[in-house]
């Protein structure tokens, strides 16, 4: 698919230089060079400027990442991004800071629609919703927040030793663990899964979970299993889900989706039966949808389905779709 690296979080040829992630003498001396910046996160929301639309960058030595003011003595170092035009880039977790209003979760408890200001920043910068503020970002940005928020909630859910259970450190720059009783050894998780875009003639199969807003409907997606192709996982998930049978898969496009460490598969997928079978464990209701109600969909004309989320790659791959732009 000629643009399929067009899709939100889709990457901008950012240098991860991965290879000074375990040299010290390297990493002090990109922290400490002209032009570094860091990124803040608090509670998987990152640090945004005025109009929402770009990455705040601070000095590494801003009093907001002194440890005093991230409210915890033993506080994660930054973990190490990579190498912007303009220098390094770091991304630190400031999550032990209590904003004095706490955060309300959206209905449904999908997100928190709020934003945070902290009292050591301008007015103007403020911690927003990643979903909320994804489009607008370029992709540079899209990149570096998708990847430090993935990593960073992988250290707040990882902290323990999987094999011994005791408490691991941070290493690597970040993009590692090591436990210090049995040494072992743990890296960032990515979970693949499969979104497909299944069709039969000039129709396209959509689902809808159970608690989506009202005509909220998008495309069937699954995780790969172990021991699985994506092929199979196609196969499978749409059985499982809709009991069609699937003939031809094809791969599309990918996308890092940070919430909290999927890695999202596009998939073509060929219908070879007509009849659907919800699962209703699975799905609260699929539907065969016409090129021609998707576009109107698409247009906000249409009198029941919502149009996908902009931003997702069921709405990238929808759209491609409708635009004859799948390969």
């Amino acid at each position: 698919m000629k643009h399929a690296e067009t899709v939100t979080f889709g990457g901008s040829g950012l240098d991860r230089a991965a290879a000074l992630r375990g040299d010290a003498d390297a990493l002090a001396e990109a922290r400490a060079a002209p032009g570094t910046g860091c990124i803040l996160f608090w509670r998987s929301k990152p640090l945004l400027a005025a109009g929402r639309d770009r990455l705040v960058r601070l000095p590494m030595d801003h009093p907001v990442l002194a440890p005093e003011a991230l409210g915890a003595r033993n506080a994660p170092a930054p973990i190490y991004l990579g190498r912007e035009e303009a220098g390094h880039c770091f991304a630190a977790d400031i999550s032990a800071w209590q904003p004095e209003a706490p955060a309300e979760p959206a209905p449904g408890g999908f997100f928190d629609p709020g934003e945070q200001c902290h009292p050591l920043l301008p007015e103007d910068m403020a911690f927003c919703e990643l979903r909320m503020v994804m489009t607008r970002l370029d992709a540079r940005d899209a990149e570096l927040a998708a990847t430090a928020k993935s990593v960073l909630s992988w250290h707040r859910s990882h902290r323990f030793c999987a094999v011994c259970g005791k408490e691991s450190r941070m290493a690597m720059a970040g993009w590692q663990r090591d436990c210090p009783s049995c040494g072992g050894h743990h890296f960032p998780r990515t979970d693949p899964v499969v979104i497909m875009l299944v069709t039969r003639g000039n129709r396209v199969l959509m689902g809808r979970s159970p608690g989506w807003p009202e005509g909220m409907y998008s495309l069937l997606a699954g995780f790969v299993e172990p021991g699985e192709t994506l092929e199979a996982a196609v196969r499978r998930e749409v059985g499982e889900e809709a009991g069609i049978a699937i003939g031809a898969v094809s791969y599309l496009a990918s996308q890092p989706w940070a919430y909290p460490s999927s890695l999202m598969v596009g998939c073509r997928a060929e219908a070879l039966s007509d009849e659907i079978t919800v699962d209703p464990v699975e799905l609260e209701d699929a539907i065969w949808v016409s090129r021609e109600e998707m576009m109107q969909a698409f247009a906000g004309g249409h009198p029941t389905l919502k149009p996908a989320r902009k931003g997702a790659i069921a709405e990238f791959i929808l759209r491609n779709w409708l635009a004859d732009r799948l390969d």
